[in-house]
């Protein structure tokens, strides 16, 4: 079984939008060893320690009670939770839900989050890396940065889900299982497949909006501009906008700036990064450029939010 570590790293070490897929495999085989500037948010992280499944771990919320400390925290790996019996709190990048019996939680890799109120919470968490599942569906389901982190599961489908969760964690848990076996992975490409978490954005026939969102998702820290995304991708930019239109609701230029704002709010809480350093990270020309666009999109300057969220 994998151990969770729970590590406070340098802004350096927090970069992981920066690593290859085969950089971020790596690095659940390495120990990690805590580096540099401390600042109050934890990297959590986790790593093959025996046998079991180096894709996948389940733990309770009992065992997350003892590790968790309450602050906002990081993770390398998707976060999904099946609740049982109780109520509490998670924050996922800076929005509060509220959390109770028969409900699903989903963590993206790369959300700031926070637990909140878990005293009384009763259920399973699973932890896997984004290329775990086996299927293709279930791959684009881990691969999306749309999922609602947390959702009501129909009591129609509630024991399928609970079967599903039963049979992995008894491979997960096994102590004599072979390390290789992708068994654990099968049995949770079952379970997001049962749970078919809901998205905030619906795919689209053409696939345009998807191609967008992976194109902003590589470039949005050098290019602020939806004619560059339509350029790149070879459609009219009105043909850009009317199939984002048709996915979120909202225009791409909006889109655009709900992703820098997203990264600009975790550069500035987690990495604790002043307004000089995510303008830089973000491509903007300088700080006061980059306070005018964060004060106009939300309201507030930079330094201001920040202080407020920690």
């Amino acid at each position: 079984m994998m151990s969770l570590l729970f590590f406070t790293t340098s802004v350096a070490d927090t970069r992981f939008h920066r690593r290859s897929i085969a950089e971020r495999i790596r690095t659940i085989r390495l120990h990690l060893v805590e580096n540099g500037l401390m600042n109050d948010v934890r990297q959590l992280t986790y790593q093959p320690t025996g046998t079991g499944s180096p894709a996948v771990e389940v733990l309770t919320f009992e065992r997350l009670r003892q590790l968790n400390d309450g602050r906002t925290q990081r993770s390398d790996f998707h976060v999904l939770a099946i609740l049982d019996a109780g109520r509490g709190r998670v924050t996922v990048d800076f929005h509060t839900r509220p959390l109770a019996a028969r409900s699903a939680v989903w963590i993206a890799a790369g959300a700031v989050h926070r637990w909140g109120d878990i005293a009384e919470l009763a259920g399973t968490l699973v932890l896997f890396v984004p290329t775990a599942p086996v299927t293709h569906a279930t791959r684009e389901v881990a691969a999306t940065s749309h999922i609602t982190p947390t959702w009501t599961v129909p009591d129609d489908a509630w024991p399928s889900i609970d079967a599903a969760r039963q049979h992995l964690l008894l491979e997960a848990g096994n102590p004599i299982a072979d390390a290789s076996s992708e068994l654990p992975q099968i049995l949770l490409s079952a379970l997001i497949a049962l749970l078919d978490p809901p998205r905030t954005v619906q795919p689209t026939e053409s696939g345009t909006f998807e191609l967008f969102r992976a194109s902003v998702e590589a470039d949005f820290r050098v290019h602020h501009d939806v004619g560059y995304y339509a350029r790149t991708l070879g459609y009219a930019p009105r043909t850009l906008t009317r199939a984002v239109q048709r996915a979120t609701g909202g225009t791409a230029k909006a889109y655009l700036v709900e992703r820098l704002i997203l990264e600009a709010k975790r550069l500035l809480v987690h990495d604790r990064l002043p307004a000089a350093r995510v303008a830089a990270e973000l491509g903007f020309p300088d700080a006061s450029n980059f306070s005018l666009f964060f004060r106009t999109a939300t309201g507030t300057p930079p330094a201001t939010w920040s202080r407020a969220s920690r």
